[in-house]
C-alpha cells in the first residue's frame, strides 16, 4: 500500500529537481544565443496568463504548501521577488530542502485529515487524499508543465525526459 508520504513528497521532489535542471539549460540557452534572460523570465503563453517566473513560484508554492498541509507543519514563506534564473534556482533549492525535512510519520493518517484551503471568498474543506490527488499535485504539474512549455516554445532544447527528471529506484523514505 502506498503511503501519503510516498504519494506526495517524492513526486514533488522529482518535479522541482527537474525544473531546477531545466533552469540551467535556459540560462545556458540565453548565454549561448546572447538573449537577455528577461525575455524568457517574463514570457507568458497568453496575455492573461502568468509569466515564466510566476509559474516557477507557484510550482514551488504548490509543492511546499501541499506537503506541509498534509504533514501539519508551517512551510517556509517566500516573498515572490525572484527576477533571475539564479534566484529561481535558489527558491527551488529552498523548497526542495524543506520537502526533505518532512517524514513519513508526519503524514500518517493524513489521507482522511481535513485540509482547509482558503479561497478568495470562502474556504474549501477536503480530506487529505482528495486534496493531494485533486488539487495539490495537479496544481504543481500544471505550473511546472507551463514553465517547461514556455522554455521549449522559446527554443530551449528540452523534452519529456527533462520534464520527467531522474527516475529513482530508491525507497521514498530514503530520498
Amino acid at each position: 500500500m502506498i503511503t501519503m508520504y510516498q504519494a506526495s513528497v517524492p513526486p514533488c521532489l522529482r518535479t522541482l529537481e527537474a525544473l531546477s535542471a531545466v533552469l540551467d539549460k535556459a540560462a545556458a540557452h540565453c548565454e549561448a544565443r546572447k538573449i537577455e534572460p528577461a525575455a524568457l523570465l517574463l514570457d507568458r503563453l497568453y496575455p492573461d496568463m502568468f509569466t515564466f517566473t510566476r509559474q516557477v513560484q507557484i510550482a514551488t508554492d504548490s509543492a511546499k504548501l501541499g506537503c506541509a498541509r498534509l504533514a501539519g507543519v508551517t512551510p517556509p514563506s517566500d516573498p515572490d521577488t525572484e527576477s533571475s534564473f539564479p534566484e529561481l534556482k535558489q527558491r527551488l533549492a529552498k523548497t526542495i530542502a524543506f520537502l526533505k525535512t518532512l517524514t513519513p510519520e508526519q503524514m500518517e493518517g493524513s489521507e482522511t485529515k481535513e485540509i482547509v484551503i482558503p479561497m478568495r471568498d470562502t474556504k474549501l474543506h477536503l480530506p487529505g487524499l482528495a486534496y493531494l490527488q485533486g488539487l495539490a499535485l495537479p496544481n504543481l504539474y500544471f505550473h511546472a508543465s507551463t514553465a517547461f512549455g514556455l522554455l521549449r516554445h522559446n527554443g530551449v532544447e528540452i523534452g519529456k525526459r527533462d520534464f520527467l527528471g531522474a527516475l529513482s529506484t530508491e525507497p521514498a523514505a530514503s530520498r
